[in-house]
């Protein structure tokens, strides 16, 4: 990947702060602040359908109970995963990654889908939610909308990931940056390095960009903050501030 064809701001989980996280409303809030591409989590649920949840449990951002990895999808989808957030999202559910996918194209939406297994659920996690990627979002949305932007914590997840999805494009997720990121993102074909903004500099940020990567900050919630790891070459900040850190603040 020659150029970064994605915004320098991203909606964390969707919509941020203002909205429940992981949800069609939370996009559709992301959007209706102007911004043009979300970040969310996906994982499987006990039948292996492709769903949005940050969690290994439901119980934060609904008011059902149990572990994910434990859960039919159909009875994680009668979960309310609104009301936590704010009375009036009462009856949003946990979107399957098809209504992710469909919402993002109808808003024109790029996607920075994360992969987020349960534990011991790393491979398949990766192979199904990337190969479900490719094929969701084989159909560009309004806008012509980038390529999802795979991503994970888990080197074994998203190397499964692009087994099933090679032509789309990779973000090794990590905190802090570890001594060994030029080795782990060439052996994953990665495209980019996401990170926690807390342990960049300006001197880490060039290192990375002079070895062919591309950045993406998370999560930066202070406009300045954001301002100046532009400045070092950051590509993207990911923000639970969708209010503060509009699609546009960072632009010039």
């Amino acid at each position: 990947m020659k150029n970064w064809p994605y915004p320098r701001v991203a909606a964390h989980r969707g919509g941020g702060t203002l909205a429940p996280e992981n949800t069609l409303a939370g996009f559709c809030v992301g959007a209706g602040f102007g911004h043009t591409m979300v970040e969310f989590d996906a994982k499987l649920s006990a039948d292996n359908i492709a769903f949005l949840l940050h969690d290994d449990t439901v119980e934060r951002t609904s008011n059902g109970r149990g572990a994910a990895a434990q859960l039919r999808y159909a009875q994680i989808a009668a979960f309310d995963a609104g009301s936590w957030c704010d009375p009036r999202f009462e009856g949003e559910h946990m979107p399957t990654l098809a209504e992710a996918a469909q919402c993002c194209r109808e808003e024109g939406l790029a996607a920075n889908v994360e992969i987020k297994p349960c534990p011991g659920r790393e491979v398949e996690t990766g192979r199904i939610v990337g190969g479900e990627t490719a094929r969701l979002w084989r159909t560009p949305g309004r806008g012509e909308a980038a390529q999802p932007l795979l991503s994970s914590f888990s080197f074994e997840a998203l190397a499964a990931a692009r087994d099933a999805a090679p032509d789309l494009p990779r973000g090794l997720l990590v905190e802090r940056v570890p001594d060994d990121w030029r080795e782990q993102t060439a052996a994953l074909g990665c495209v980019s390095l996401h990170a926690s903004d807390r342990y960049l500099d300006e001197a880490l940020v060039r290192r990375i960009k002079d070895a062919g990567l591309f950045i993406l900050a998370y999560t930066v919630n202070d406009l300045e903050r954001a301002r100046l790891l532009v400045s070092w070459g950051v590509d993207t900040v990911c923000t639970d501030r969708i209010d503060l850190i509009g699609p546009h603040a960072l632009d010039g």
